[in-house]
């Protein structure tokens, strides 16, 4: 190895390099896993180009493609299901010691869910345009980016007031000693 010194230690910088070159292999390898996912869901007629894949101590905990059409439910994305199977298998409702590599940016829902299942990790292959081009339109970029130039909502949002607010607000109040979250 050239940067190893006279004492055989390696310097931080090719260390570091070397770190970096295993990171980037593995991230490779575990987003063609995704990608491949993406290519099956839509062989089989399951869903739009989407693929997940969980990884926890670089091994692949569950691999997932979108399964919207298949199971007629439009929240069915690669990434949401990918979480879903993976807490099932693992029998946790929160993956924080697992990483998700998705075959595109994900969309606001998606990104929720990894969020809310406290994923450490998310690599991501495509750029959600690649997606919009085709005629995808629920994605991060104008949730995450503000641009509201793809999204077009057609749908009227509310917050109630008077007594359905109250009771509403009241179910916290009312169970929380029942949930001790985390």
């Amino acid at each position: 190895m050239e940067d190893a010194k006279v004492d055989g230690t390696i310097s931080v910088a090719s260390a570091f390099a070397a770190h970096h070159e295993v990171v980037q292999d593995r991230d490779h390898e575990f987003l063609t896993k995704a990608v491949e996912e993406a290519y099956k869901g839509v062989d089989s007629g399951h869903g739009g180009p989407f693929g997940a894949v969980v990884v926890r101590n670089n091994e692949v905990i569950v691999s997932c493609h979108n399964m919207v059409l298949h199971n007629t439910d439009p929240t069915a994305h690669a990434e949401v299901t990918a979480i879903r199977e993976a807490c099932k298998k693992l029998n946790q409702i929160e993956l924080s010691d697992c990483e998700i590599y998705a075959s595109c940016e994900p969309c606001p829902m998606c990104f929720g869910a990894i969020h809310l299942s406290r994923i450490k990790r998310l690599v991501y292959g495509a750029k959600a345009e690649a997606a919009i081009a085709i005629g995808f339109d629920d994605f991060i970029a104008d949730a995450l980016r503000g641009t509201g130039f793809y999204q077009k909502a057609h749908l009227e949002i509310k917050k109630a007031d008077g007594t359905g607010a109250v009771i509403a607000e009241q179910v916290f109040e009312k169970t929380k000693a029942k949930f001790a979250m985390y």
